[in-house]
């Protein structure tokens, strides 16, 4: 029998990195892996007072009274996640990670399952979610209790499939230290982390705490171009958390990188990367590729003063 909600929040939560997990851990001990995640996700949402309605592949879909149920849920499924998410490979450690996209509104609950306009918002914000990511709309944000609207920025306009006109795209911070730079005062200093220097044909650019993402692609508009004829115009995102880089591919040929000795292929997966090595968009080594990027990371005091002109790009 279907029954009509006045409003209630739907999420999508997935495990990023999994395809990757089956390859180098094999069929059974992937399944074991991505079904302890799966069953993680789950035990939050009863947590927090939500209901799982069905399990897709990787993810689960869930429903919560309120939209502060939700988010506080979210928030919980990616701390838990981070505390163990390096998986230790033959291949050297892989980094897994979630997916979260919520959204407020009416459905239909009928069977088990949830039906409607807001069902298909939530799932398109899942979508957008980078790993490591919970991205909701305005409407849910407006609807939070004060102290979570504050755990939350606007990032973009996005295009809803059924919506002739684009949404607000909102961002959750759950990380502790990202809530904490968004109200720490003008002239306070902020926590040093350690710094990633990429290098690439005499150019530099340097991640830390007030660069924590950059961007490698083919393209000009991304934060560094890399002139690699298999590349994507935006290939890769690089980003800090918790003083620790992660590489994520968003390419069509996948990213290979080399570090201490191994080397792993990404294709719309996530890795830590490791102290040093190398990242190789779209061509693997075996082919000896001339345009590939170097990384290593070190400490603040290593780093020095010195400006580079890329360090401060937008």
């Amino acid at each position: 029998m279907a029954v009509q909600t006045s409003e209630i929040a739907i999420m999508f939560a997935d495990l990023s990195g999994s395809t990757r997990l089956y390859e180098v851990l094999g069929d059974a001990a992937a399944r074991v892996r991505v079904a302890r995640c799966v069953e993680m996700l789950c035990a939050v949402v009863s947590d927090f007072g939500g209901r799982t309605l069905k399990t897709i592949g990787d993810g689960i879909m869930c429903t919560f009274p309120t939209a502060d149920a939700a988010v506080e849920a979210a928030c919980a499924m990616q701390s838990r996640t981070d505390d163990e998410a390096t998986e230790l490979t033959p291949s050297g450690p892989l980094a897994l990670a979630i997916r979260v996209g919520l959204h407020v509104g009416p459905v239909i609950i009928e069977d088990g399952d949830a039906f409607g306009d807001a069902v298909n918002v939530a799932a398109r914000m899942g979508a957008l979610a980078k790993p490591g990511q919970i991205i909701t709309t305005r409407e849910t944000v407006t609807r939070l209790s004060k102290n979570l609207r504050q755990q939350t920025r606007f990032i973009d306009h996005a295009p809803v499939r059924g919506k002739r006109l684009t949404m607000d795209i909102h961002e959750i911070l759950w990380q502790p230290e990202d809530v904490t730079m968004m109200s720490i005062p003008v002239g306070r200093p902020v926590l040093e982390v350690p710094r990633l220097r990429l290098s690439y044909r005499g150019t530099e650019l340097v991640m830390d705490a007030e660069r924590p993402v950059v961007v490698l692609g083919r393209s000009t508009t991304a934060d560094l171009p890399v002139e690699e004829s298999l590349a994507s115009r935006l290939h890769v995102r690089i980003e800090q958390r918790r003083g620790k880089y992660y590489l994520t591919d968003l390419s069509t040929n996948g990213t290979h990188v080399r570090s201490a000795g191994t080397q792993a292929f990404l294709r719309r997966e996530e890795m830590l990367l490791g102290t040093q090595g190398e990242i190789s968009l779209g061509r693997p080594f075996g082919d000896a590729p001339q345009e590939y990027v170097h990384f290593v990371t070190e400490s603040p005091a290593e780093g020095g003063t010195a400006e580079n002109p890329m360090s401060h790009t937008a």
